[in-house]
C-alpha cells in the first residue's frame, strides 16, 4: 500500500497540491464507489479512512445499530471502481484549479517567462510553468509575431476563475511591462533608489517615463539609460525597437511639462488650472518636433504630466493676447492689473475668459460681478468674430492648397483618377510646363 502514498506525493509535488487534499478527495472516491455499489443515496452510511504513513485503506459501513461493518475493497468490482476514478480525477483537478487560481493570483503583475505555443484567433496562447495563459490581441504590441517555441516576456495582468478551468490573462501592451523591465535591466530602480513617477505608452511607438532619485547621488536619467545606452538599449531590443524616453521628474509643473516635450526645446509654460490646460509656446523650428509624428509627442507629454496640452508659436501666442487686451480694455472699469492677474491666471485667449467665466473673474481678478458679466459678454463676441476668421482661413488654405493641385496637374498633362483623357493644354500653359520641366526651347528638335 505504500505505492499509493509514494503516488499521491507525486502528484502533491508536480501539480503544487496540499497531500492531505489528494488523502482526504481519495477517501470521499472510496466511499462514492461504495455507494454506488450498494444503491444507497444516504451520504452518512459509508465511511472511508487511509493511514498517512502505511497508506492502507478501511472501508466501512455504518449500520443501523452503531457498529461498523468492514467492507473489503476487492467487493466493490470493477463498475464502483470506476467511480471511484472519475470521483477522483474530477476532485484532483478541482484542487488543482484551485492551487492555480491562489499561486497566480499571488503573482497578478510580476514579469514571467513564457513559451509561444500557438494563435487562437488572434490570442497568442503561451506555456508557462504549469499552466497555459492568453494574450489578447488587445494586449499585444502591434505588429508583433511570434511562432511556436519563440521565448516570450510578458506580465500575468489578470486572473480569472472561469468555471472549470483558470484564465491567466498576460500583456506586453501594459505600461506596467515598461516598468518590469526597468526593475529587471536597472538594479536602482529595483531596490527603489529611482522611481518612476510617470509614465505614458503607445505600445510598439513610444514610451515616455518620468524617473526622479532619491538619493542626490544617484542620476536618476542616467542610469536609466546605462553606460553608452546599455541598458535601455536592452529594453528597446526586447520591445522590437519601441522608443523610450526618459525624463526627469520635477515637482513644478511647468519645468515638469517642459521636461516631457523633449526633445523639442519650450520657450515658455503657461497654466491654466482652471481650465487644466497648459499652453506651451515654442519656435517655428521646433513645433513639428513638439507635436511629434501624427501628434505623438504631444499626446504622449500630455499623459504624462495630467494636463492638456496646446502648442504655439510666438506670433499665435501674442496674437491671441492682442485679441483679449482689446476685448477686455473696451469694457469701461477694467484696469491692467486685472488683465495681468487673468494672465497669471492662464487667461491668454478670449475663448478662455469665455469657458472659465465669471466666478473666476470675481475670486481672483478684483472685479465686480457687473464688471465680470460685461468682460464675459464682450470675450463671447469677440470670440465668435474670431472662430469665424480661423474658419474664413481654414477655407481660403484649402481652396488656395485645391488651386495649386489643379495648376500642377495641369502643366504636367495628368489624367483624373477616374481615368478620363487629360485636360487640353493651351499654347501659354504648355510652353510654361516646359519652361519649368527643362524640356522646351527654340533649337529643339
Amino acid at each position: 500500500m505504500n505505492e499509493i502514498i509514494r503516488l499521491l506525493d507525486s502528484v502533491a509535488r508536480d501539480r503544487n497540491i496540499d497531500r492531505e487534499l489528494l488523502v482526504q478527495d481519495l477517501e470521499l472516491a472510496m466511499v462514492s464507489a461504495a455507494r454506488k455499489h450498494f444503491n444507497s443515496e444516504d451520504p452518512d452510511e459509508f465511511g472511508c479512512e487511509i493511514d498517512r504513513l502505511a497508506g492502507g485503506i478501511v472501508l466501512w459501513r455504518n449500520n443501523e445499530d452503531a457498529t461498523r461493518e468492514v467492507i473489503p475493497l476487492e467487493r466493490l468490482g470493477r463498475i464502483p471502481a470506476q467511480t471511484a476514478k472519475q470521483v477522483m480525477i474530477q476532485r484532483f483537478r478541482e484542487n488543482e484549479r484551485i492551487s492555480l487560481l491562489d499561486e497566480f493570483s499571488k503573482r497578478q503583475g510580476e514579469l514571467v517567462t513564457g513559451v509561444a505555443q500557438r494563435y487562437e484567433g488572434n490570442a497568442l496562447i503561451v506555456q508557462l510553468e504549469r499552466a497555459e495563459g492568453f494574450m489578447p490581441k488587445s494586449e499585444q504590441i502591434p505588429g508583433e509575431q511570434f511562432q511556436a517555441g519563440d521565448r516570450v516576456r510578458c506580465i500575468l495582468l489578470d486572473v480569472r476563475d472561469a468555471g472549470s478551468q483558470v484564465k491567466i490573462v498576460m500583456s506586453r501592451a501594459h505600461p506596467d511591462f515598461i516598468r518590469r523591465l526597468f526593475e529587471s535591466e536597472v538594479p536602482e530602480v529595483a531596490e527603489r533608489t529611482i522611481e518612476i513617477k510617470a509614465m505614458s505608452r503607445e505600445p510598439g511607438f513610444r514610451t515616455k517615463l518620468a524617473v526622479s532619485s532619491v538619493d542626490s547621488k544617484v542620476d536618476a536619467v542616467g542610469a536609466c539609460v546605462g553606460v553608452r545606452g546599455s541598458r535601455i538599449r536592452n529594453i528597446v531590443d526586447e520591445l522590437g525597437g519601441e522608443k523610450i524616453d526618459i525624463v526627469r521628474w520635477n515637482e513644478s509643473s511647468q519645468v515638469l511639462i517642459a521636461n516631457a516635450l523633449k526633445p523639442a526645446e519650450v520657450e515658455e509654460v503657461s497654466l491654466c488650472f482652471e481650465l487644466g490646460r497648459a499652453t506651451i509656446i515654442v519656435r517655428d523650428d521646433q513645433l513639428s518636433l513638439a507635436i511629434g509624428r501624427r501628434g505623438q509627442n504631444v499626446r504622449l507629454a500630455a499623459r504624462l504630466t495630467g494636463w492638456d496640452v496646446d502648442i504655439l508659436t510666438p506670433p499665435e501666442f501674442e496674437k491671441g493676447l492682442q485679441t483679449l487686451q482689446a476685448a477686455v480694455k473696451a469694457v469701461e472699469g477694467a484696469t491692467d492689473e486685472m488683465l495681468d492677474r487673468m494672465g497669471a491666471l492662464g487667461m491668454i485667449s478670449v475663448f478662455d475668459v469665455e469657458e472659465i467665466g465669471e466666478p473666476s473673474l470675481v475670486a481672483d481678478c478684483g472685479m465686480s460681478e457687473e464688471l465680470a458679466v460685461r468682460v464675459v459678454d464682450a470675450c463671447s463676441d469677440r470670440a465668435k468674430v474670431v472662430a469665424e476668421e480661423m474658419q474664413n482661413e481654414r477655407a481660403a488654405a484649402e481652396l488656395l492648397q485645391a488651386e495649386e493641385g489643379a495648376v500642377v496637374d495641369a502643366l504636367l498633362g495628368t489624367r483624373s483618377a477616374s481615368g478620363a483623357a487629360a485636360p487640353v493644354i493651351d499654347a501659354g500653359s504648355e510652353a510654361a510646363a516646359d519652361s519649368i520641366l527643362g524640356i522646351g526651347g527654340s533649337g529643339a528638335g
